[in-house]
């Protein structure tokens, strides 16, 4: 039995270093659209000899991101939520209702997204589509085979949220996540914390 849990747990964590993995890829796509977007603004207005590339760059760069680190985002347990009443339930209740939104309603719309985003995909290739918004025939077949990609890898980091969520109804309490970044807010609250604690003690 113990084998197992902790087969589900490497499992899980695997899953999850993969989001992470494709997510810190696909954040480069951040810092290259700061920079194409600096120098279109320094040949655009300084030089008055606009590109004719920088606006198709600029959203193939953002979809990127946006398709590419959906996982990633779910996987830090980052994506919106109402969580007003949520983060006042306990463990046991947050899984339950957890497990009951990815079933009826995750799995069912990521998967239409998939077999949706890979015949749109596909043909995108087929044709090998370029932009039409700009002379220069930007390529955006990549952009639109991320569609299904994206998803997939969403699919696979519900299936780990699922698991953590068996975990959670099993054990009473969350199991661990792999960390890279922090919000500031919960950096904020736990300095908070422990001020408080050593001006109790």
């Amino acid at each position: 039995m113990e084998q197992a849990q902790s087969g589900m747990q490497r499992l899980v964590l695997a899953v999850d270093l993969l989001s992470r993995t494709v997510g810190h890829a696909f954040a480069w796509c951040i810092a290259i659209l700061t920079l194409g977007t600096c120098f279109e603004v320094l040949v655009r207005y300084v030089l008055n000899d606009p590109t004719s590339w920088a606006f198709d760059m600029s959203y193939l760069m953002y979809a990127g991101v946006f398709y590419m680190a959906g996982a990633y985002t779910l996987s830090r347990a980052a994506h919106v939520r109402a969580d007003m009443f949520y983060r006042m339930w306990r463990p046991r209740t947050q899984a339950r209702v957890e497990l009951v939104l990815y079933v009826f309603f995750f799995f069912p719309g990521i998967l239409a997204l998939v077999v949706a985003g890979w015949g749109y995909g596909f043909e995108s290739v087929r044709i090998g589509e370029v932009s039409v918004n700009s002379p220069a025939g930007v390529p955006i077949w990549p952009l639109k085979m991320m569609i299904p990609v994206g998803a997939g890898l969403l699919a696979l980091q519900g299936l780990a949220e699922v698991l953590r969520c068996l975990q959670c109804l099993r054990d009473g309490r969350w199991p661990a996540r792999l960390h890279d970044v922090e919000e500031l807010e919960n950096q904020i609250l736990r300095k908070a914390a422990e001020q408080q604690r050593e001006s109790g003690s």
